[in-house]
C-alpha cells in the first residue's frame, strides 16, 4: 500500500501554569529603592506564581565593583539561581562606546562567567535602567549624546542591548517601557525629585517589566498594586509593561538560549521512505520517534515505515548544548499529501486591520472548524462562528492571538488591539 505522509502541528500557547523561580538581584539603589525584587515578588504571588528572591544592591555599586566583591560572589555561590539581575551603576552605560567598551563590558562578562561557572543553567537578565529626566548634567560637556533624556536612554538602550548579545543573556527592558510611559502617559511621575531615582510609580512599572521578563506572562490584571499608585494608573503601567516586553521578546533576547523543534519531511508514496529535515534553532542533541516504535538520534534521519498503518505521530524532542533546555514538537502522519510544504500551501489566514480598533476581518485560506481569540496567558477569551467583522472593541488594549483550528491543520497569528 502507497503510503503518503501529512502533519498536523501541535501549537503550544505561553503557560498559565503557576511557576517557581529563584532569582539573585545585584545592582545598587535603583534596584534597592522601593524594593523592587520584593515588588516582583508580589506581583508573581497575585498570579499564584513563587518567587524565591535574594539581593545585594548597595547604592552607588558598579559592575567593576561587583565583579571583585566577595557579597556578590558568595550571593551567586548560594543557590542555583534560574536568573540573576545585573544593574550597572546608572550613567556608565551612557557614556561614549568606546568608554563602555572599557569600563563596563569587560566586568558584565567576569559577573556572567562567575554565574555560569556556580550553574550552567542559570541565566543572567540585565536590567536596562533609564535616562535621567532632563539628561546627564554632570557629564553633558564631555560626551554630549547624553544631555537630553532622549539622547541618554538610547545610548542605555545600546548598551545593554549589547552586553546582553555578547553574554548570551537576556534583556529586561525598563528603560525603553519608561520612555513608553513617558510618551502616552506624561501625568505619571515615574522619578523622584532627584530626576534619577525611581518614584513608586517608576519601581512598579519595573517590576512589572520585570515579571514579564522572567516568566513571560502579562502583568495585566494584577491584584498587586502598591499604596500610593491609583487603580486606573496601576493599569496603564501593567499595559505598558506587557506590550514592551511580550511584543518584542526575541529583541529582548528573552528564551533565545533555548531550542525551538521544528521540522519538515518529504516522503516517498511508493515505498514509505520519508527523509525528516531538522529545521529547529538553539538546537544540539536530537531524540526522533517515528511513531512505529523506532527511533532515531540523527539530525537528519531517514525513516520507512513497513507496517500496515497508515497513521504516525513523529515526536522530535531537541536538547539545547548546556542540557538546560529541551524542547518538544509531534507532528501527526496519515495518508493525505506527500510533504508538510504540500499540505501547508495555500494554508494562510490573514486578519485585517491589524492593528485594529473595533472590528477585524479574517480571509482564512483552508477549511476550518473553530475560530477562537487568546490573550498573551494562553487564556481562550472569544470564540466566534464567522470570520466576518467579528467585534474588537470590548477586548482591553494589548496583544491578543487569532488562533483557526482546520481540519489538517491549526493556524495562529498575532493581533494587537488598539
Amino acid at each position: 500500500m502507497k503510503k503518503i505522509l501529512t502533519a498536523l502541528l501541535i501549537v503550544t500557547i505561553t503557560s498559565t501554569q503557576a511557576q517557581v523561580k529563584k532569582v539573585l538581584f545585584l545592582g545598587n539603589s535603583y534596584t534597592s529603592v522601593n524594593n523592587l525584587p520584593a515588588l516582583v515578588k508580589d506581583i508573581a504571588l497575585s498570579f499564584g506564581d513563587t518567587l524565591f528572591i535574594d539581593q545585594y544592591t548597595p547604592g552607588g555599586k558598579q559592575l567593576n565593583q561587583h565583579a571583585a566583591d566577595p557579597t556578590t560572589l558568595s550571593k551567586i555561590a548560594s543557590q542555583n539561581w534560574d536568573h540573576v539581575v545585573l544593574q550597572e551603576q546608572s550613567q556608565k552605560p551612557s557614556f561614549s562606546p568606546g568608554q563602555v567598551a572599557t569600563d563596563v563590558y569587560p566586568y558584565a562578562e567576569i559577573i556572567c562567567d562567575s554565574i555560569k561557572a556556580n550553574y550552567s543553567c542559570s541565566e543572567p537578565v540585565f536590567y536596562m535602567t533609564w535616562g535621567r529626566k532632563n539628561g546627564d548634567a554632570s557629564n553633558c560637556a564631555s560626551y554630549p549624546p547624553i544631555c537630553t533624556y532622549e539622547g541618554m536612554q538610547q545610548r542605555l538602550r545600546e548598551s545593554y542591548l549589547e552586553m546582553s548579545a555578547d553574554n548570551n543573556a537576556t534583556t529586561s527592558p525598563i528603560g525603553v517601557a519608561w520612555k513608553n510611559v513617558r510618551d502616552s502617559f506624561p501625568s505619571i511621575e515615574l522619578y523622584t525629585g532627584d530626576e534619577s531615582h525611581p518614584s513608586i510609580y517608576g519601581s512598579y512599572l519595573a517590576a512589572c517589566v520585570f515579571y514579564a521578563t522572567l516568566y513571560q506572562k502579562s502583568p495585566i490584571g494584577s491584584t498587586f498594586v502598591p499604596v500610593g499608585i491609583g487603580t486606573a494608573d496601576g493599569f496603564y503601567l501593567q499595559t505598558v509593561a506587557s506590550y514592551t516586553v511580550l511584543d518584542s521578546m526575541p529583541l529582548w533576547r528573552i528564551n533565545a538560549n533555548k531550542p525551538v523543534a521544528d521540522f519538515n519531511f518529504s516522503a516517498n508514496p511508493a515505498n514509505g521512505n520519508v527523509a525528516f529535515t531538522n529545521t529547529s534553532s538553539n538546537d544540539l542533541t536530537y531524540q526522533w520517534s517515528f511513531g512505529d516504535g523506532n527511533s532515531s538520534t540523527s539530525e537528519n534521519p531517514n525513516h520507512t515505515y513497513t507496517g500496515s498503518n497508515n497513521t504516525y505521530a513523529v515526536e522530535l524532542i531537541v536538547y539545547a548544548i548546556d542540557s538546560c533546555f529541551s524542547d518538544t514538537i509531534t507532528q501527526t502522519v496519515n495518508i493525505t499529501v506527500t510533504s508538510l510544504n504540500e499540505l501547508n500551501k495555500e494554508k494562510k489566514l490573514t486578519i485585517y486591520p491589524n492593528p485594529a480598533t473595533d472590528f477585524i476581518d479574517l480571509k482564512i485560506d483552508f477549511q476550518y472548524t473553530d475560530i477562537s481569540i487568546i490573550d498573551v496567558t494562553g487564556k481562550t477569551i472569544k470564540q466566534v462562528d464567522t470570520a466576518s467583522k467579528i467585534e474588537v472593541s470590548n477586548l482591553t488594549p494589548g496583544v491578543y492571538f487569532i488562533k483557526v483550528i482546520g481540519k489538517n491543520n491549526t493556524i495562529i497569528k498575532k493581533l494587537v488591539k488598539r
